[in-house]
């Protein structure tokens, strides 16, 4: 009985205790004038994800709530992003953002093309527009853009692709009218300080050849070394697909056949941007767009690095952006909700996001099967949120509002 009375009594007396310091932090405060102290420069805003950690400042001023056009991450902390005047940096999942941006670059947002290497390698193209389409700058980061080299090259825009920090493709736009889009391709073993023309069709070169047909618009080029690529895009013409293969660093291409769908002739076929990629050296997905009365998307997954070609059984109804993942994880948006497979596209499931992002919905990029974000615009006030997701698209929170 003492030992319980002891227990109660001790208990009573914390309690006791807690409410006068309770009472002394009151008094202090009122005293105080109710001052709340200022936060600290370099404290972290609130975040809806509180158990992310706080990574060291990345080198570069603050960015408050960028309007991100362009999202690249690399795991679930660590990205790039493009705006309209800035190329930005993140370490913490998108909740703070860095200028890292090229000293005398005041333009970026969609004049500028870029690639992004992992968290220390990045090239930003800015096209000379009085020399278009022959000339332009490229700028170069190998320490996450604390510092930038700049060089001039011989094309202004296009589609930039590294296959590691020294080797790297581009796929200079020269020119688009009546379906057609003249281009060149470029290859650096220098990482972009200079650059050798493999190839053009451009028709006012005397150097031009056919084998990368003129016709049609051009998406991508997707290396897969320093000799192996393809070339994607449209054609606007029913049930033809415009997908070509390099296995001579560019000099000459061939048009790879897929197996296509029964409905496919009645479709117009596209392979738009970002939608092939390899995911190791011998797997890669490919999604194809078919516009017609409706909209569908046919995957194919190829496991011998691109000599053969599968199409997986399901259509998918509507299309949009994709993030591949691995060899058995990709996950598709189709307008209103996310596919997800993880076997290789051989069955999909439907994942319903708890927002409905319709028109607003921009782009997304995944970086696991769980971890994602989703670029978003009011098309009324053309403002820019980011979105992210920890459970596989079903709830997203804001990381940028």
């Amino acid at each position: 009985m003492d030992s319980i009375i002891k227990r109660k009594t001790i208990r009573w007396m914390k309690i006791e205790l807690g409410a006068v310091l309770i009472v002394v932090a009151l008094t202090i405060s009122a005293c105080s004038g109710n001052v709340t102290p200022a936060p600290l420069q370099d404290e972290l805003p609130p975040t809806p994800y509180p158990d992310t950690p706080s990574p060291a400042r990345i080198d570069g001023p603050r960015v408050e709530a960028p309007a991100i056009i362009e999202l690249e991450m690399f795991d679930e902390l660590n990205g790039w992003a493009v705006t309209d005047t800035q190329i930005v940096r993140t370490n913490d999942g998108g909740i703070t953002w860095y200028n890292v941006s090229p000293p005398d670059m005041v333009e970026t947002g969609y004049s500028v093309g870029t690639f992004f290497l992992g968290n220390d390698h990045a090239w930003v193209q800015k096209p000379d527009l009085e020399k278009y389409p022959n000339s332009g700058t490229l700028y170069r980061t190998t320490d996450g853009g604390r510092s930038w080299d700049n060089f001039v090259v011989p094309f202004s825009g296009g589609d930039l692709s590294f296959v590691d920090a020294e080797h790297g493709w581009a796929l200079a736009d020269l020119g688009v009218g009546a379906g057609s889009n003249a281009v060149a391709v470029f290859q650096t073993t220098n990482g972009g300080a200079s650059w050798e023309k493999t190839y053009t069709n451009d028709p006012n070169d005397k150097d031009a050849s056919d084998s990368l047909p003129l016709g049609g618009i051009k998406s991508d080029l997707i290396p897969l070394d320093m000799n192996t690529a393809w070339v994607t895009g449209v054609t606007y013409a029913p049930g033809e697909v415009y997908l070509y293969r390099t296995i001579d660093g560019g000099r000459s291409w061939k048009q790879v056949g897929l197996p296509l769908p029964p409905e496919a002739p009645n479709f117009e076929l596209g392979i738009d941007k970002d939608q092939m990629k390899f995911v190791s050296p011998a797997d890669a997905y490919l999604a194809l767009r078919m516009s017609g009365d409706a909209t569908e998307t046919a995957v194919y997954v190829t496991h011998d690095a691109g000599n053969t070609w599968r199409l997986t059984p399901t259509v998918l109804d509507g299309a949009g952006a994709s993030s591949f993942l691995t060899g058995q994880d990709a996950i598709l948006y189709n307008g209103e909700q996310f596919q997800v497979t993880h076997d290789g596209a051989d069955s999909w499931t439907a994942v319903a996001p708890d927002m409905a992002f319709g028109e607003t919905f921009v782009t997304m990029d995944f970086v696991n099967s769980m971890s994602g974000w989703v670029i978003t615009i009011d098309p009324s006030t053309n403002h820019r949120s980011l979105y992210r997701t920890q459970d596989g698209g079903l709830t997203w929170l804001p990381v940028v509002p």
